[in-house]
């Protein structure tokens, strides 16, 4: 590409080799979690959430199981502190519940913010100023001496204000693009702000550090993050916090590093919304430390739930693709794909295993609320013939002889790939119904009677062309007698026949299926499917559908006397 000399590498590693996060397999324990849903999010939203909105996504966040949720920026905004002071006066905050509130560190803003606050229960108060590299030179223009300075006014400000104002505070400071920051610089920042708030073990100070803007690989981010754990001042009375966001699509892979290398606590979104390309999932976050087999804390058992009413407060779309919620995610088209979920499936219930180790699907579907039927298999034209035999016995209860699934599964492909188009399991189902079920034509089975000595001896009625005969046949059981009778009558024959029946439904109504092949002179297999109350009937008409779909296949025309004309 053109022009690619004119981008640096604006970030740092830190002074000291900090590799002690790449000894860690997985992470074993959740992290505190922070929704700033409404706040960072909102402000995203090409139409921000109106006060009722916000007080609904509240109590959905609530639901989720948030502990920790910034509810704004009260003194940017009237709707802001509406909602704050709505949230608050209501007393709709639960008391193990903290919020969160944004300030630059302004005299006039802190004040301001103060006030929104007055009697809450526990409050973060979110204090930050920007402290890159890029922001001190092009937008504040101002040295490393003024930015520290900046930061430790607001936080002396912060202790002032808190001790002004009814209610419960606890300090939170954010060296803001820090990602474009010197880390020995961000590290004396943040030292400089604690030295003013002195965090105790019964009053610990959250440290943030945001990557803004995703600068780096992950594992840069990881090292920066493992110096300021080592470094910190008072670490012990430090909640060390991350926020980032997902410019280089790396959201996930930073926090995940980034606990690993010693942060408690995770600020983020519900699917990723906020600025730009937003930012981290918290979603995905949770349901990856999930598939782990460690309980992140959260609630997701009814995800799509929590899509519909986040769709509809913020008016964008859950992509299709998107981990774990998007519509597509448990979806197998690929045949091979699906042929290993069926037989995973069909594995676990037949060993009973407790460990979820199904191909292709990293958790249960079942355990977010997805359903196997709707979500798991789908079927178009590149669909194999496992996943359509699988969606017609889960949804139907047809159980396709292993021989007769590649037959009806061309079938199937052939209609979704003329159609242009994904089948739905009802018209698989039709498909199966029609091209295979109780075929009547060219030869309708009518009844039979039969009487048995050494052999069985059965008369058929059978109609061609709105005309009725009976033929008669003998063998060692009824559907050979039957068998023996079409081939006798209409001078043809087929080999290895195979035969499978089952019940089709449980109970004093069930039906009898009955899947019938016949090998031709060609050794083309012809398939039928007979339906009916009685198992013997059900066979006759499965024999009868297959030879019919034989007769047809060849062309071969019946004459008068009802014989097949051999071409």
């Amino acid at each position: 590409m053109k022009n690619v000399k004119k981008y640096s590498r604006g970030y740092f590693m830190p002074p000291v080799t900090s590799l002690k996060w790449t000894q860690k397999e997985y992470i074993t324990e959740a992290p505190m979690w922070c929704s700033v849903d409404l706040r960072d999010g909102n402000q995203a939203l090409v139409v921000p959430m109106s006060l009722e909105e916000k007080l609904e996504y509240f109590q959905l966040l609530l639901k989720v199981g948030f502990k920790e949720i910034e509810v704004g920026f009260p003194a940017a905004s009237e709707t802001e502190y509406a909602f704050l002071r709505t949230l608050i006066e209501q007393d709709l905050i639960p008391d193990d519940v903290t919020i969160q509130v944004l300030t630059q560190s302004r005299e006039h803003i802190i004040e301001k913010t103060f006030e929104s606050l007055k009697g809450a229960k526990k409050a973060v108060v979110h204090l930050y100023n920007s402290t890159s590299v890029a922001q001190r030179e092009q937008v504040f223009k101002k040295s490393k001496e003024e930015i520290i300075d900046i930061a430790v006014t607001g936080a002396k400000l912060l202790k002032k204000y808190a001790a002004e104002t009814e209610g419960n505070f606890q300090f939170q400071y954010s060296p803001e693009s820090f990602t474009g920051t010197e880390p020995d610089f961000s590290l004396e920042i943040c030292n400089a702000v604690l030295e003013i708030w002195q965090p105790t073990a019964d009053n610990k100070v959250i440290i943030n550090l945001p990557a803004t803007v995703s600068m780096s690989m992950p594992h840069v981010y990881a090292s920066q993050i493992e110096y300021m754990s080592d470094h910190l001042n008072y670490r012990e009375n430090v909640i060390l916090s991350l926020h980032p966001h997902n410019d280089r699509g790396s959201g996930v892979a930073d926090a995940e590093l980034g606990m690993l290398a010693g942060a408690q606590r995770v600020e983020g979104t519900l699917f990723g919304n906020g600025e730009r390309t937003g930012n981290v999932d918290i979603v995905t976050l949770a349901l990856n430390m999930f598939s782990h087999g460690v309980d992140p804390g959260l609630h997701f058992e009814n995800l799509p739930e929590i899509v519909a009413v986040y769709e509809r407060m913020t008016r964008m779309k859950v992509n299709e693709r998107q981990p774990y919620a998007g519509k597509l995610v448990f979806a197998a088209f690929s045949g091979s794909h699906q042929d290993a979920i069926a037989k995973g499936m069909k594995w676990r219930e037949e060993k009973d295993v407790e460990q979820w180790t199904v191909p292709y699907l990293l958790i249960d579907p079942q355990d977010i609320g997805r359903e196997y039927e709707a979500d798991v298999i789908r079927i178009n034209s590149q669909s194999g013939k496992g996943g359509i035999s699988y969606v017609l016995e889960q949804q139907y209860g047809l159980e396709f002889p292993p021989q007769m699934r590649e037959s009806f599964g061309y079938a199937v492909k052939n209609v979704s790939d003329h159609l242009h188009k994904e089948l739905m399991p009802n018209e698989i189902y039709d498909i199966f119904m029609k091209d295979y079920v109780n075929i009547k034509t060219p030869v309708e089975f009518i009844n039979y009677r039969s009487t048995q000595n050494d052999d069985y001896r059965t008369v058929v009625s059978i109609r061609i062309n709105e005309e009725m005969q009976e033929i008669t046949g003998e063998g060692n059981g009824r559907l050979d007698a039957v068998s023996n009778a079409l081939q006798s009558k209409f001078g043809i024959t087929y080999k290895d026949l195979v035969y499978k029946q089952h019940a089709l439904e449980t109970g004093s109504k069930s039906n009898a299926v009955s899947y019938i092949g016949l090998t031709a002179h060609d050794d083309t297999v012809y398939w039928g499917c007979g339906i009916d109350s009685d198992i013997t009937t059900s066979s006759v008409k499965a024999l009868f559908s297959a030879m019919n779909k034989m007769i047809v296949s060849l062309q071969l025309p019946i004459d008068k006397e009802y014989s097949l004309i051999k071409k």
